[in-house]
């Protein structure tokens, strides 16, 4: 184990001591009374969630608590999240979905080998069992919880399968002392055999098992079929092309689809897998509902920086619902750079300058501004969504006019930069495009 994953899983346990309520069956404060049993139930028909007795199909999104208002009134029902041994307390966002009629699918966090968690070290393991039991006690009485999440893709780069009997050891523990709540691992799941015999005989007390799939979900249900696990699925992520799946530029950065493209895949994706196989997915999150850096700052984000809702967002509310939103996202059509679409490996001289254009068209006819940014390309290998800085913006270098044209003055300096477009209306809302080129 590393020693920074020691102080932090050391200082998370020895703060819970103090602050978390030593009687087991306390109602949470602020909720408004005690647990609603969930249970996973198979009939002919197939697998199905109950919660108080009730089908419950999730339709949520992936969140650590922003904008659940939209959420809500966008058609979904719940929302899971992500949690570290230093997170803030978790009650606030659980009586947050209460108020707004969600449920939360609860991480527990794990360690990673990655960040130097040792699964051969059993103080390590206990220390780690014991802070998932405190997060347990902390939280299973509350009416919006939903059911637990041990880990977030602990399959990811593992080596050591000790981490599958350490997930196991705690979804015991957790039916033990909570009986109402089912529980899984989010997966990334690659279905390889060695992983699949690992998932069936050392996790056998995990109620479901959840997936992380973006591109690759078209092949779920093939997956699932082939892998011959006894146990309905859950897709705790899915969303956009990932960045490890699109096509490179000749010198390697990716190719993000524009904020349409994203909203067509998750739509098209959620209707033909997981709306199609209702005996056997009990729902989804979809990600991202909230931004973040991940190669670039709008990869994953169904929501900009500044809180603008992109075509993502009504896609769901879409599929969800049944129904569109009153007012629509705008939709991003094109972007050029030197007269090229962004397939054409755009290399530019130094200092030279160079028009660039965005075709962008509103749904409900608002009137659209544009605005410009370049960043220096992101030189991030992290993977499993680990913290990327952002690169800083260069300013001073596009010259924007009306209608989506802007002139760019290539860098002086040789490297790799990204030219981002945004488009907006006056409601809250923007498409987006970037081109990634390199300066000779």
């Amino acid at each position: 184990m590393g020693a920074a994953f020691k102080i932090v899983l050391t200082a998370a346990l020895m703060a819970f001591g103090t602050s978390c309520r030593s009687a087991e069956h306390d109602v949470p404060p602020g909720s408004s009374g005690g647990a609603v049993p969930v249970e996973v139930v198979r009939d002919e028909e197939g697998w199905t969630i109950l919660r108080g007795g009730q089908p419950y199909v999730i339709k949520g999104a992936g969140t650590n608590g922003s904008n659940l208002a939209k959420l809500a009134a966008g058609g979904g029902n719940s929302f899971r999240n992500w949690r570290d041994f230093d997170s803030p307390d978790g009650m606030p966002v659980l009586d947050e979905a209460l108020e707004l009629g969600l449920t939360v699918a609860m991480c527990l966090p794990i360690g990673r080998e990655r960040h130097g968690f040792d699964y051969d070290d059993p103080e390590a393991v206990r220390r780690q069992f014991e802070f998932a039991r405190q997060e347990v006690l902390r939280y299973k009485d509350h009416p919006a919880l939903l059911l637990w999440i041990i880990g977030n893709e602990p399959d990811l780069n593992y080596s050591n399968p000790k981490v599958f009997d350490a997930i196991n050891e705690i979804s015991k523990m957790i039916h033990e002392v909570d009986g109402r709540h089912p529980t899984t691992t989010a997966l990334s799941f690659s279905f390889k055999p060695e992983l699949v015999d690992h998932v069936k005989k050392r996790m056998p007390d995990l109620d479901m098992i959840s997936v992380q799939k973006y591109a690759d979900i078209v092949n779920l249900p093939r997956y699932i079929d082939q892998a011959g696990i006894d146990l309905p699925y859950l897709v705790t992520e899915y969303g956009p092309v990932g960045h490890w799946e699109v096509e490179k530029t000749a010198w390697g950065a990716p190719i993000e689809p524009t904020s349409s493209e994203k909203a067509a895949h998750y739509r098209k994706n959620f209707e033909a897998v997981i709306e199609a196989n209702p005996d056997r997915i009990l729902g989804s999150y979809a990600f991202l509902w909230g931004q973040k850096q991940e190669r670039t700052p709008t990869w994953y984000g169904m929501f900009l920086e500044d809180g603008s809702v992109t075509e993502a967002v009504d896609a769901m509310h879409f599929a969800w619902s049944g129904a569109w939103p009153d007012n629509r996202s705008p939709r991003m059509e094109g972007f050029y750079l030197d007269a090229r679409p962004v397939e054409a490996g755009i290399e530019l001289e130094p200092g030279e300058r160079y028009p660039a254009r965005a075709v962008a068209s509103d749904p409900d006819g608002d009137p659209l501004t544009y605005r410009w940014a370049l960043r220096r390309e992101s030189d991030a290998t992290q993977v499993g969504g680990d913290r990327e800085e952002i690169p800083e913006k260069i300013p001073g270098l596009i010259e924007a006019a009306d209608d989506g044209h802007a002139v760019l003055s290539a860098p002086e300096q040789a490297g790799d930069y990204r030219l981002f477009v945004y488009a907006y209306d006056e409601n809250g809302h923007a498409g987006h495009a970037n081109i990634p080129f390199r300066v000779r």
